[in-house]
């Protein structure tokens, strides 16, 4: 009979914490570029595009607020170019946002939050050590999330930090930074909020 008892105990506790969190995987497109970069002479930059994919854990704080740590693995950069030159430069950074989250019973959110990059790759043929190794950003976004698990979402991260870890030279600064939009579907297990 007790170990009956204690059975019905944890499963009734497990579900009551279950009910306290959603776990959570996304992936999607990211937009990137480099921001602040105004000392570039006779150069530009574009839009690259690349991706983001990992998984979240939702911790909800009542019925509609949530702190949502994340792990993302993200492709991020920008197209150069001048005048006899151009190519793709590209930093890969596994992303550690912290999101404060708010969703509506409707499954309406809007999120906003800081965001820690670790630098795990990168690619350019023409500068060395291209980009330092952590990246502080702040994000902010808005999405749906269905009762089913299934969800859109939208974001923007501005970077705080500059990116580049090389001495100016043929007129580039390295005082430029990350801005990212990322449009991103997830699903999530234990959809049991509003």
């Amino acid at each position: 009979m007790k170990k009956i008892i204690l059975i019905l105990a944890f499963f009734t506790s497990a579900t009551a914490f279950a009910q306290k969190f959603e776990i959570g995987g996304k992936a999607g497109a990211n937009i990137n570029n480099f921001t602040g970069h105004g000392n570039w002479q006779n150069a530009k930059t574009n839009s690259l595009v690349g991706f983001h994919v990992g998984g979240f854990v939702s911790f909800f704080l009542g019925n509609n607020f949530a702190i949502q740590p994340e792990v993302l693995f993200s492709s991020q950069g920008a197209k150069y170019q001048d005048a006899t030159h151009e190519e793709n430069l590209k930093l890969n950074y596994i992303n550690v946002p912290v999101m404060l989250k708010y969703r509506g019973n409707k499954g309406f959110y809007v999120e906003a939050g800081p965001q820690l990059g670790f630098k795990i790759s990168e690619s350019s043929s023409s500068i060395d050590s291209l980009g330092k190794s952590t990246d502080l950003s702040i994000a902010g976004g808005i999405g749906y999330h269905s009762k089913i698990g299934l969800g859109i979402g939208a974001r923007y991260t501005a970077g705080l930090s500059k990116v580049g870890n090389f001495k100016p030279a043929n007129g580039i600064n390295p005082d430029f930074k990350n801005g990212v939009i990322q449009l991103s579907i997830f699903y999530t297990l234990f959809n049991n909020r509003k």
